[in-house]
């Protein structure tokens, strides 16, 4: 399988001031995103799960996510994970918003594990607020983010990367499956083993698991995007 890739000719058609429609469907068992649309003065109330962990990246656009006790201002690139089933939601828009929905199915190890210890939820992050991380894989002004950190949401990892000019070149992950959502602003090469493909704004890709890959912007030019992992080993008994 070479590298999937989801275009912005592929965005929902607005129905009622919102649109869905998943992106790179069957690339994975346990793994599906999906592309939302919601337009400026509506509002979405999301389905909750018990056993889907739901992970939201708001990329453009202004709005804002209530739940029973909180209400969280999106403005500019944040991150949301919902309480599962034991808290409903509403996501706003104040303007035209573009976001990833990225929905994954819990094995019994996922359960157990997010039961023994998780990041706590709701769960709601502005870039400014994550956590900068250095790695000899990517350029020296390439700057790195981490958004959910191993061990602390079961088998998923998430973070962001931003570079000018370089990016990341990395060996291939043969116990994790990637996948990379663009940011508004990105224009940059996209290479798994012997394959390259171009990246701008708000697109989703997989790379192949375990290969080789880079993602690297020529001169002047912006690499920058969300990186979503998921750990193809279960967790074994007795750990997070």
């Amino acid at each position: 399988m070479g590298i999937a890739v989801a275009r912005k000719s592929d965005n929902p058609e607005l129905v009622n001031g919102y649109g869905e429609v998943e992106w790179l469907p069957g690339t994975d068992p346990l793994v599906r995103g999906y592309k939302c649309l919601l337009q400026k003065g509506y509002n979405v109330s999301p389905k909750t799960y018990s056993k889907k962990q739901v992970i939201y990246i708001f990329s453009s656009g202004t709005g804002y996510i209530t739940t029973p006790e909180m209400a969280y201002n999106i403005q500019g690139l944040c991150f949301f994970l919902p309480n599962f089933e034991k808290e409903e939601y509403k996501i706003y828009a104040t303007s035209d918003m573009e976001y990833m929905m990225v929905v994954v199915d819990m094995l019994d190890s996922d359960v157990a594990a997010i039961d023994n210890f998780h990041l706590k939820l709701p769960f709601f992050r502005t870039l400014d607020q994550c956590i900068p991380y250095l790695q000899n894989c990517k350029g020296p002004h390439t700057m790195s983010w981490s958004v959910i950190p191993s061990g602390d949401f079961a088998r998923v990892l998430m973070g962001v990367v931003k570079g000018e000019g370089e990016g990341t070149d990395e060996k291939g992950h043969p116990s994790v499956d990637q996948w990379n959502y663009t940011l508004p602003g990105s224009d940059f090469d996209l290479t798994a083993g012997n394959e390259t493909i171009h990246h701008t704004g708000e697109e989703w890709s997989r790379i192949p698991t375990g290969v080789d890959h880079k993602l690297i912007a020529k001169p002047g030019k912006l690499v920058y995007y969300v990186w979503f992992e998921h750990k193809t080993e279960e967790i074994p008994a007795g750990r997070h």
